[in-house]
């Protein structure tokens, strides 16, 4: 068998001859077998003349598929036997020998990789190699970084690949070009350059070239210094716009009503598990449509929340009127028994909700800064909510009702408005505001019995902060505490971040016990 297989692949060797390969036999032999420093070298000197052998040959190392069959390799996927050169199969012999890389070697062989890619026709692979490139670059690759350099037309990717050049060069053994590279690299805004750079400072001897080198630290550190700043003010706002989606609905029946609702984190589970719901109806019965689940799901949401909210209102709610301690553990004890529901229909792990595909990804703004879609989405979101409730509240008959409700009751029942009715609308309202929160939690977070819990008391707190009853109150306390907090936690961590945000709360109310804005009207004069 085996002096067929040396006969096989002399033949083939004979086809080939003729033609010119950067993959040889020898390169390919020296890449499968010997000491790690010396597969290394010969790695890295196939990469520079690489051509498409060699791209298979090296992901075929990658994954573990090459065998050496006497001093030869080859490489054997699903029992079939493959010459890396020719490209001829063969029947796998019973005796070959497993190809052994360790992690060093593995190291290489995804950096290699990701060198070959830099020439694919997918600008995301493209970038994807350029980013593995920015921490592993050395100049045995500069030819090939050269060369996809000079073949790229994106300008964005161009200029990415510039740094990644400049990161090659750090490593030379020629003093001008590491001044050249140190004083490129100042320009980066990529977290990893700084990685480059560190590393780099502790090798270089040369005083002017570490000086160079400390400059150009500087400079990116700064840089990203920004790009931490606005990833905060962009973090905050996204928690600020999910705090603002649950106190909207809390601002109604609390703040607008006066009822405390414990149980109105778990109407956002039920609008949450609504979009899971909605989401299984189209992977069963829609798989084309998917992408547009989560637009059905919002309707779904808010209904589920809302009718649940009613019934809660009409059966328990609304006898406990005036009496807030009551109405506080009867309400507690409906969002355990709604949490046991749940468990009962879904069981009692988190389940998954998946982003549509327009959702996945994000904007590329600096190098450590990325607006993920899901979150710009959701802030949208929470704005066209926003805008939704101020315009029902401020500008609609049921509006008008319910703002006169609050303010005078027995006025509004002698002028002929059924309050127990606008009771009734108003707190399916909230509830259905809560509803459209849990639709838009589902998105960036795990969707279980306890979601509510989490939630529950930052709500309050915002509505409280806000001022009772003022919508505008709560949309600043929301987006303040939101970018409060995620700045405080840059400082101080999330603990004692939470901690902080609300210590000032307890000082912020007991100067200032009406909120932010204070309300104004016949019940606030009583």
């Amino acid at each position: 068998m085996l002096s067929h297989l040396i006969r096989l692949t002399a033949f083939a060797l004979c086809l080939v001859a003729g033609n010119a390969h950067a993959l040889t036999a020898d390169e390919a032999n020296a890449m499968a077998s010997g000491e790690s420093d010396a597969r290394i070298e010969a790695l890295h000197k196939a990469v520079s003349t690489a051509d498409d052998k060699t791209a298979a040959f090296l992901q075929a190392l990658s994954d573990d598929a090459v065998k050496l069959v006497g001093s030869r390799a080859f490489i054997v996927r699903d029992d079939k036997g493959v010459d890396p050169v020719s490209g001829v199969e063969f029947a796998v012999p019973d005796a070959f020998e497993d190809v052994m890389n360790n992690n060093r070697m593995r190291g290489e062989l995804d950096s290699a990789l990701a060198a070959l890619k830099l020439f694919s026709k997918d600008e995301k692979i493209r970038m994807a190699a350029i980013k593995q490139l920015q921490s592993d670059a050395d100049e045995t690759k500069l030819p090939l970084i050269d060369k996809a350099f000079a073949a790229e037309k994106n300008e964005q990717i161009k200029e990415l690949l510039g740094m990644v050049r400049a990161a090659a060069l750090l490593g030379s053994s020629d003093k001008a070009k590491r001044l050249e590279a140190a004083a490129l690299l100042g320009s980066s805004t990529q977290a990893s350059t700084k990685t480059v750079l560190l590393a780099r400072l502790t090798q270089e001897t040369e005083p002017d070239v570490k000086a160079a080198l400390q400059k150009s630290l500087r400079e990116v550190e700064a840089a990203l210094a920004w790009g931490d700043r606005l990833g905060a003010i962009f973090s905050g706002i996204s928690l600020g716009s999910i705090l603002l989606l649950v106190a909207l609905g809390l601002a109604i029946t609390y703040g607008l009503m006066g009822v405390i609702n414990m149980a109105h984190g778990e109407l956002m589970m039920i609008g949450a598990y609504a979009t899971y719901v909605v989401q299984g109806l189209f992977q069963k019965y829609l798989p084309g449509a998917f992408d547009w689940y989560l637009l059905a799901s919002v309707p779904v949401a808010f209904l589920a929340s809302a009718l649940m909210g009613a019934a809660l209102e009409r059966s328990v709610i609304r006898f406990l009127y005036g009496r807030p301690l009551e109405t506080l553990l009867a309400t507690w004890g409906i969002s355990l028994m709604l949490m046991q529901l749940v468990r009962t229909l879904f069981g009692a792990q988190n389940v998954g909700v998946e982003n549509p595909s327009w959702m996945s990804g994000g904007v590329q703004v600096l190098g450590n800064l990325s607006l993920p879609y899901n979150r710009l989405v959701i802030i949208g979101f929470a704005v066209f909510v926003l805008l939704g409730v101020g315009w029902l509240i401020g500008r609609t008959r049921l509006g008008l009702f319910v703002r006169g409700v609050t303010q005078n009751r027995p006025i509004a029942a002698c002028m002929g408005v059924n309050t127990a009715r606008i009771d009734t609308y108003a707190f399916a309202l909230g509830s259905g505001i809560a509803g459209l929160a849990g639709c838009a939690l589902s998105q960036v977070g795990n969707v279980g019995p306890d979601l509510g819990q989490g939630y529950i008391v930052d709500s309050f707190m915002v509505v409280v902060l806000g001022g009772v009853g003022q919508l505008a109150g709560t949309v600043y306390a929301a987006m303040g505490l939101g970018i409060l907090n995620k700045f405080l936690e840059g400082w101080t961590g999330a603990v004692l971040a939470k901690i902080a945000v609300l210590v000032f709360i307890i000082i912020f109310i007991q100067k200032r016990p009406q909120g932010i804005f204070a309300m104004k009207g016949r019940s606030a004069e009583a």
